[in-house]
């Protein structure tokens, strides 16, 4: 599971996800190139602070890319419903096809996803059981590279030493100013949004409720037995080790072995 490439055909979602990379190009080639680089040959950083930026810019982007590829979900067209479950799938009455409870049929993408989450546009895809997992990685890393940035360009005006501006005919260093107030409003819009979104995420993990639900009320806190929170964590992660719940750069294997332990009481 997770490992099909899900591509959508939608301009829309396009047009955001290409809005999200070029933030992202944005702040990895001109922050490294206007505050990290200078500063680091002056002295006044060490190398560490140039490789964290990096390594966050780089696990940002990766989450950001699986997220969008990643099969989220899509049932096949001819599910093998075990006999045992039967009573736990139910009909889509849109595209007319077995599907597990708590499945949702998403109108954008034209096909039911198993324990489906929303849609988002910024990712051109859907967020399911197979790839909700990359979409709280790239919350979460957008956080921490929003929150670098921000900090580097506070720090470049108020707390470093000024630089001797040695190359001041170059072009970032003549629209210094410039680049560095457009690279803190992006990094304050993103670092909001992201952070409200990251935080309801959060909230639907803890009480394993996906976002779909909690609009439609569907179900009570009385209907859904409650699971310890390390419990429903390693389901969304695919794994019991909390240090691979932040590697994008694996495979997730699913640990909700039964549909209905999750999806009835």
């Amino acid at each position: 599971m997770g490992r099909r490439i899900h591509f959508v055909v939608d301009p829309q979602g396009w047009c955001c996800m290409g809005l999200i990379i070029f933030v992202w190009l944005y702040n990895t080639i001109f922050i490294p190139k206007v505050i990290l680089f200078p500063h680091y040959e002056e002295g006044h950083i060490s190398v560490v602070a140039i490789l964290c930026y990096y390594f966050c810019s780089l696990f940002c982007i990766a989450s950001l890319l699986r997220a969008s590829v990643a099969d989220p979900g899509k049932l096949p067209e001819n599910p093998k419903i075990p006999i045992t479950e039967r009573e736990y799938w139910e009909l889509c009455n849109k595209c007319n096809m077995m599907r597990p409870k708590r499945s949702h049929h998403c109108s954008r993408c034209g096909h039911c996803v198993r324990r489906m989450d929303h849609h988002c546009p910024w990712i051109n895809n859907c967020v399911g059981e197979d790839n909700h997992w990359l979409f709280l990685q790239l919350c979460f890393y957008t956080q921490i590279l929003s929150s670098y940035t921000l900090i580097l360009d506070f720090f470049h005006y108020y707390y470093f030493l000024p630089l001797k501006k040695e190359n001041w005919d170059v072009f970032v260093f003549r629209h210094e100013l410039a680049l560095l107030r457009i690279s803190a409003f992006m990094g304050l819009i993103i670092l909001g949004g992201i952070s409200g979104l990251f935080y309801t995420q959060l909230m639907g993990i803890f009480t394993d409720t996906t976002s779909i639900e909690k609009m439609s009320n569907c179900c009570e806190d009385i209907s859904r037995p409650r699971k310890p929170w390390q419990q429903t964590f390693s389901e969304v992660f695919g794994t019991h080790w909390k240090i691979l719940w932040f590697i994008p750069f694996r495979q997730r294997q699913p640990l909700r072995v039964p549909y209905h332990f999750a999806n009835h009481v």
